[in-house]
């Protein structure tokens, strides 16, 4: 090839994990700008460097990683919302897209073919409860046995155990 890469575009989840209380304003500012006003709240963005310099200046509040199509379901189905704040199903999705259900939209958008903006009404933010036996520790970075920053596949257990 001619020193071109083509990278396959991916998605990433990230969670907000702690409140911008003391927080600068450039980092209040982006984490509203990724939609994150809320402690345990998750959104899925794309994995552009845009994004990726947005989510290294809120690493010390949020974590993130690659979705997967299994979660990203799991997520939708449990947690997706419309506007009015009615439930996303199955009948919805295949009534209002070309795609035959939750399942298909799920794994369309982690390969880059669909975006919550083919779904009219998808709200992009997810509410999540707080994670089952809570989290390490929402003051240090994932290597020093904390939760804040990047954790790459990991997040889809974290989002399972939220959802």
């Amino acid at each position: 090839m001619s020193g071109i890469q083509v990278r396959q575009m991916s998605k990433l989840a990230v969670v907000r994990v702690r409140s911008g209380i003391n927080a600068r304003e450039t980092v209040k500012k982006t984490l509203s700008l990724l939609r994150l006003t809320r402690v345990n709240h998750c959104v899925v963005v794309d994995d552009d460097p845009s994004t990726l310099g947005m989510l290294r200046m809120a690493k010390d509040y949020i974590t993130w990683g690659e979705i997967e199509p299994e979660t990203l379901e799991h997520l939708l189905r449990k947690r997706g919302r419309l506007s009015g704040n009615r439930r996303l199903t199955d009948e919805f999705v295949k009534s209002k897209t070309k795609f035959s259900g939750i399942k298909e939209l799920a794994v369309a958008m982690c390969a880059g073919k669909a975006e919550f903006e083919d779904v009219p009404g998808l709200k992009r933010v997810f509410r999540l409860h707080p994670p089952r036996k809570g989290y390490r520790s929402t003051k240090r970075p994932v290597g020093d046995f904390g939760d804040l920053g990047y954790r790459g596949g990991r997040i889809n257990e974290l989002i399972m155990r939220m959802a």
